[in-house]
């Protein structure tokens, strides 16, 4: 019997009586990270890393009922082994990796290969049965080295900086704003929303090493701003506080800025393709790792990701989920 089947509340293994990351609630939720689509309110129970916690905390209430889990501890549910293996994707980010009978199958999550400086260095984990993503599961996404891209950002940052522009970094207030601040840390303060120091706070108590930053507040000075960097949420991309900034500079950082057209989403004067999924090569590369049989494909590409998979020998097949618009962060972040 399979361990998981794909079911109308999100992936349910059976035999262990658990969901991993259901978008409806049921009895135990295992989470692989804390990105809303992902995570939702209403669960009775959730297990998930010991640096998710924080974020589902912060975000889904402090008296929510979470248990934790370290990398590479197995524990067992209803006969069924279970342990987390880290994913790459953000801090605390988890792979799930089920077992039973001799059986084995790992729930991905969101992923990515490159180590970014901060999260745990995705670890591929061989099993019989693999659940990926295929956010950017096409050749044409295939990012430089994290550091050719900050580089571009510093330049960026630099150029602003002299004609007298605030730089600002448009980046989702988990996982890409603590890459930008870990790698970005240097001469210039960095001011972050308060959607971010909050998380950044949650962290830091969780001990993870995060560069200081200021947290953007009513007495902030304009002028201390433009000397700076500041990263704040999407969702305040077109707001009015930006256009009160100083000769605002914006930068989107996002995957989708691999393709040209993308950087004149939502007026940015710049774009850099950083992202923290994996992309066509890291993807590939993920799934040979793990030498599993069948290859459950779900949100992004979904189609040409699976058809090239089986062209190419290994077999695939495309599963519905709910998985794959992290943008709805930014509706929590509204109401933050």
């Amino acid at each position: 019997m399979a361990l998981i089947s794909f079911t109308n509340k999100g992936i349910f293994c059976k035999q262990g009586g658990f969901y991993v990351d259901p978008w409806q609630p049921v009895d135990l939720a295992v989470t692989t990270h804390g990105h809303a689509d992902h995570v939702k309110f209403g669960n009775k129970a959730y297990l998930c890393h010991e640096l998710t916690k924080p974020v589902l905390l912060q975000r889904l209430g402090a008296d929510l009922p979470v248990q934790t889990l370290p990398y590479n501890k197995e524990i067992t549910i209803n006969g069924v082994k279970l342990s987390l293996f880290p994913a790459g994707h953000v801090i605390g980010s988890a792979q799930v990796r089920l077992e039973y009978k001799g059986e084995i199958c790992v729930i991905s999550g969101d992923y990515k290969v490159e180590y970014d400086g901060i999260s745990t260095p995705f670890e591929p984990v061989k099993c019989h049965s693999f659940v990926s993503e295929s956010t950017f599961g096409l050749p044409i996404y295939k990012w430089l080295p994290q550091e050719e891209v900050f580089g571009k950002i510093r330049n960026w940052i630099s150029d602003n900086h002299d004609q007298l522009k605030t730089s600002v970094l448009i980046a989702y207030s988990l996982g890409k704003a603590q890459r930008l601040i870990k790698n970005l840390a240097g001469d210039k303060n960095i001011y972050v929303h308060q959607s971010i120091a909050n998380l950044n706070e949650g962290f830091i108590r969780a001990g993870v090493d995060l560069p200081q930053t200021i947290r953007i507040t009513p007495d902030i000075k304009k002028e201390d701003l433009q000397k700076g960097i500041v990263i704040v949420p999407p969702a305040l991309a077109d707001g009015k506080w930006m256009k009160s900034l100083m000769s605002a500079s914006t930068g989107i950082c996002s995957g989708w800025m691999q393709v040209r057209a993308g950087r004149r989403w939502k007026s940015a004067d710049a774009g850099f393709a950083l992202s923290d999924h994996a992309d066509w090569p890291g993807l590939l590369s993920a799934i040979k790792a793990t030498e599993a049989e069948k290859v459950f494909i779900t949100h992004g590409f979904v189609s040409t990701f699976s058809r090239y998979l089986n062209e190419t020998g290994i077999a695939a097949e495309e599963v519905t989920t709910r998985y794959g618009n992290e943008e709805e962060e930014e509706e929590i972040l509204k109401e933050a």
